[in-house]
């Protein structure tokens, strides 16, 4: 039977599906505000009266989405008077968000099992490659399996 967690990780990478392809979207350099704006033939004057802003306030809208620091409830309006919907999520770098628990497990595994390993070596109880190689693997379902908290460490 599949635990309750495992089910909840397989829906957010349901949810996160029609967003992998997003990871390959470049921002334009002058912000989407701007580019859509633009594209649209539409003037900071026109888009500022469906914002009830002036022209210079949709000026520096369009300067804070380009330096980062436009906020997601300023982005939301202005998709909505510009008639789009904002879409907003935190996907994986790559793969799925099982794909980033295996690595981090994987990791973490490798720290503890060559660490000990190398403490067993001071004391000449070293073990070989494949079975640490082994261990590894192991450590690393154990971990992924119990989801443990010292996998974000």
């Amino acid at each position: 039977m599949r635990s309750k967690r495992t089910l909840l990780l397989e829906q957010l990478d349901q949810k996160f599906q029609p967003f992998f392809q997003s990871r390959t979207v470049l921002v334009p350099e002058r912000g989407w505000i701007n580019t859509i704006r633009t594209a649209l033939n539409m003037t900071m004057a026109q888009l500022g009266a469906k914002l009830n802003i002036t022209r210079q306030g949709v000026k520096s809208m369009e300067e804070s989405e380009s330096n980062g620091t436009i906020t997601l409830n300023s982005l939301k309006n202005v998709a909505n008077a510009m008639d789009l919907k904002l879409v907003y999520a935190l996907v994986p770098k790559d793969g799925t968000i099982d794909d980033l628990i295996q690595k981090k497990a994987e990791k973490l595994a490798q720290k503890i099992v060559l660490r000990t390993n190398q403490n067993m070596k001071l004391e000449n109880q070293g073990i070989g490659d494949e079975k640490i190689d082994k261990t590894i693997k192991e450590l690393a379902n154990e971990i992924k399996r119990e989801m443990r908290k010292s996998l974000w460490d």
